[in-house]
């Protein structure tokens, strides 16, 4: 080797070495960078503001994989719907409820099986409007929460967003605090100005699922609508939100049904939610009416 091949590969090894060290940082980076993107969900939630933050990310995440077509985040095998009745012990027809919590994006739907209700599928919401709390009046592009019941006149096979129906807002005690709006509903299509959007394909499968229960015998079904899973947990993270009183109330719904697989009896007393024990076997709910009952029961 001549003296000025040496000295070129000696000053090609300190570059080469650069190279590498750059590469290498970049990759730390990239790495760390991904871990910080997917797990957006832990960390966020902890920064001051940071839940309202998460709700707009989840948003535009959710947009992203409708626009691109691609199945929700944790979406149910829709394919497998038959394997998966038969495999929680219920059949198409049996009276069903339905949960929903808004900033985890999700609604349950419950189906009746041996006199108690139990959990059938999470279907992750495509898009809700809206901050957490109560719809106030109409046009504020929020969405509900509270006790709902739907019956057969509230579905609509022919709905602008592929298929829909419609949660009753405002309902006895929407009414008692004087929140207007209209037509707020549960349909397809993954736009919301107030409603809960689903995929036309989770959809699809809601819908079956509510119809059949409907022609079989239920006369309407209930549908909760929560801010949160309303954990000890999460209440006490929100302890200096305005809508407090109002979610403490939601909550001793939410604990009546979790307690005891039913759904809870509901009646609007002095502004606030009264609940009471449903009855095991019973596949119909009541509407939600402003009549006090027991120990509070109008003179």
């Amino acid at each position: 080797m001549t003296q000025q091949s040496a000295t070129s590969s000696k000053s090609r090894q300190p570059r080469r070495l650069r190279v590498g060290k750059v590469l290498g940082f970049g990759a730390v980076l990239l790495a760390v960078a991904a871990a910080a993107f997917f797990s957006v969900p832990v960390w966020l939630p902890k920064l001051p503001g940071g839940e309202a933050t998460l709700i707009k990310y989840e948003r535009k995440l959710r947009r992203l994989h409708w626009d691109f077509g691609l199945p929700m985040p944790g979406e149910p095998d829709l394919a497998n719907y038959s394997e998966r009745l038969r495999s929680a012990g219920v059949t198409e027809g049996a009276p069903v409820l339905i949960r929903i919590f808004k900033s985890e994006f999700e609604l349950e739907l419950w189906m009746q099986r041996d006199g108690v209700f139990r959990h059938f599928a999470t279907y992750p919401i495509c898009r809700w409007s809206g901050d957490l709390g109560p719809k106030l009046q109409e046009g504020d592009r929020q969405a509900p929460e509270g006790f709902y019941t739907v019956d057969s006149s509230a579905l609509n096979p022919n709905s602008r967003w592929y298929r829909s129906f419609n949660l009753g807002y405002p309902n006895a005690f929407d009414r008692a605090h004087g929140r207007t709006g209209s037509l707020i509903m549960v349909h397809g299509g993954c736009g919301s100005i107030g409603c809960f959007a689903m995929t036309d394909a989770q959809m699809k499968e809601i819908w079956t699922l509510v119809t059949a229960a409907l022609s079989g015998g239920q006369k309407r079904f209930q549908v909760q609508v929560y801010p949160f899973r309303m954990t000890d947990e999460r209440m006490n993270g929100h302890a200096q939100s305005p809508a407090l009183d109002f979610w403490k109330n939601l909550k001793a719904g939410n604990d009546l049904f979790e307690s005891s697989m039913l759904p809870p009896k509901v009646n609007v007393c002095a502004g606030k939610y009264q609940f009471g024990l449903g009855e095991k076997g019973s596949a119909d709910v009541s509407t939600i009416d402003d009549t006090c009952v027991g120990e509070n029961a109008k003179s």
